[in-house]
C-alpha cells in the first residue's frame, strides 16, 4: 500500500481486511454458536459448528471462526451487547487477537532488561551434570575444575552471540532420575556465583527444586527456568519474592516417566490450556506479567511428530501474550527425522531454530550458540530484505 501511494489513513482502514484468522473456540453452548455463525455470515465471514448444534441435538459445540481482522472487529462490538456468554467471548477474542500481534516484549530482570522485540535471543546451555543426553555435561563428582570449564564455556558463548546463560545441575533427559537437593546445590551454586561475577549476561538456573532456585537467586541468577512449569507453589513464592523472571514449561509427568504414556486430546490446545493456567497462577501469586516466559516443552512428554507440530504451529501460542522460548537443540526428534546420530544433530537444530524464529520464538535455548546465532542472522536478513 505504501509503495503504490495509498493514503496512510486509507491504509489503516484497509489493512485489517487483509489479515485473516482461523480461531477455534472450545465448547460453546449451541445458542451462542448459532448466533456466532449468523453474525459472521452477516459480515461476510463464517463460523463452522457441529451439525448437531444447528439442529439442536447437541447442547455444546466447538466453533471455528473464519474471517478477517476487520470482520472480527465488527463481531466483537456486536457480541458485547448480547447474552448467552457472548460478551465474554468478545473479550477473549479481543485479548487473543491483540496478543497474537504483540511483539514489544521487554523482559524485566533484577539487574537489567532484555528487549525481546527486535531479534530472536539465544539462551546458551551449560550442563553441570555427568549424564547429559547431549554428552556435554561438565560435572564430575569430587572435581572442582568443572566450574572453570563452565566459565570458559560461558565466555565463549557470550562472544558467539548468547544473550542468556542457562545453568542446570539436574539432567532432564527422558528417564533421568532426580538427584537430591544437596547434590544439585553442590553442582549449581558455585558455578552461578562465579559466572554472575565474571559474565555480563543474565544467568538462568534450570531447576524444578525451590531450594536450588532460591540459592541460585541469592548468588546472582536472575531467571528460573522450571521444567515442571511452576507446579510447586513454593517455586512461585520464591520467584515473586525475589522478583525473578520465570520460564514456565509444559511437561507431562516427570523426566523419569514423561515418555511412558504420551497422549493428548488435542496437542496444541492441551499445551496452551496448561500454560494459561500456570500463567494465571503466577499472576495471582505476585509474579509480574513482564517477568513470564512460556515454553511448550519440546521433547518433554512428546513424540517426534508432536515436536514437529509444535514448531510448525508455534505462532498459536502467541495468543497467550507472553514471549515464547523453545528448546529443540540436539534432541532425539532430529535424529528420528534425519536418521542420523547425535554428532550430526546440529543441522537439524539450525533448521528447527530458524523455523521457530519465523513462527514467533523470542528465545531459542541451544548448545551450539555460534552456529545458531549465524543462522538466525542470515534468516533475519532474508526476512527483512524488503525493509
Amino acid at each position: 500500500m505504501h509503495d503504490i501511494g495509498v493514503d496512510p489513513y486509507g491504509a489503516n482502514i484497509m489493512l485489517p481486511k487483509a489479515l485473516n484468522f482461523l480461531i477455534l473456540l472450545k465448547s460453546v453452548n449451541n445458542i451462542a454458536a448459532n448466533i456466532l455463525k449468523q453474525e459472521m455470515l452477516s459480515f461476510g465471514g463464517d463460523a463452522a459448528i457441529a451439525r448437531g448444534a444447528l439442529t439442536g441435538k447437541v447442547k455444546r459445540t466447538d466453533v471455528l471462526i473464519i474471517g478477517s481482522c476487520a470482520q472480527l472487529n465488527s463481531l466483537k462490538y456486536k457480541l458485547k451487547r448480547q447474552p448467552f456468554g457472548l460478551r465474554k467471548i468478545s473479550e477473549e477474542l479481543e485479548t487473543g487477537i491483540r496478543n497474537y500481534y504483540k511483539n514489544n516484549f521487554i523482559l524485566s530482570l533484577k539487574k537489567c532488561s532484555l528487549n525481546l522485540s527486535g531479534k530472536t535471543h539465544i539462551m546458551g546451555i551449560i550442563n553441570l551434570t555427568p549424564d547429559s543426553f547431549s554428552q556435554d555435561g561438565l560435572y564430575r563428582k569430587g572435581g572442582v575444575e568443572y566450574i572453570d570449564l563452565a566459565l570458559k564455556k560461558a565466555k565463549k558463548m557470550a562472544l558467539d552471540g548468547a544473550d542468556i546463560i542457562d545453568l542446570g545441575g539436574q539432567s532432564s533427559r527422558p528417564g533421568a532420575k532426580s538427584i537430591s537437593v544437596k547434590e544439585e546445590l553442590l553442582r549449581v551454586v558455585p558455578a552461578v556465583k562465579l559466572l554472575a561475577k565474571k559474565i555480563n549476561l543474565p544467568i538462568s538456573v534450570d531447576t524444578s527444586k525451590p531450594e536450588v532456585a532460591k540459592a541460585a537467586l541469592d548468588n546472582g541468577a536472575q531467571i528460573i527456568n522450571d521444567v515442571a512449569g511452576l507446579r510447586d507453589k513454593r517455586m512461585i513464592k520464591i520467584a515473586a519474592k525475589y522478583k525473578a523472571a520465570v520460564v514456565i514449561m509444559h511437561m507431562l509427568g516427570k523426566p523419569v516417566n514423561m515418555q511412558r504414556i504420551v497422549s493428548y486430546q488435542s496437542l496444541i490446545d492441551d499445551i496452551a490450556v496448561y500454560l494459561k493456567n500456570a500463567i494465571d497462577a503466577a499472576h495471582s501469586s505476585g509474579i509480574k506479567p513482564d517477568k513470564i516466559i512460556i515454553d511448550p516443552g519440546i521433547g518433554f512428554g512428546k513424540n517426534p511428530a508432536h515436536n514437529l507440530q509444535i514448531i510448525n504451529r508455534l505462532a498459536d501460542f502467541k495468543v497467550l501474550g507472553k514471549p515464547i522460548l523453545i528448546g529443540p537443540s540436539r534432541k532425539s526428534f532430529i535424529a528420528d527425522v534425519l536418521e542420523d546420530n547425535l554428532e550430526n544433530r546440529i543441522t537439524g537444530t539450525l533448521a528447527s531454530c530458524v523455523i521457530a524464529a519465523q513462527n514467533g520464538a523470542n528465545i531459542v535455548r541451544v548448545h551450539d550458540v555460534k552456529e545458531v546465532s549465524r543462522s538466525l542472522k542470515m534468516a533475519g536478513a532474508i526476512k527483512n530484505a524488503d525493509k
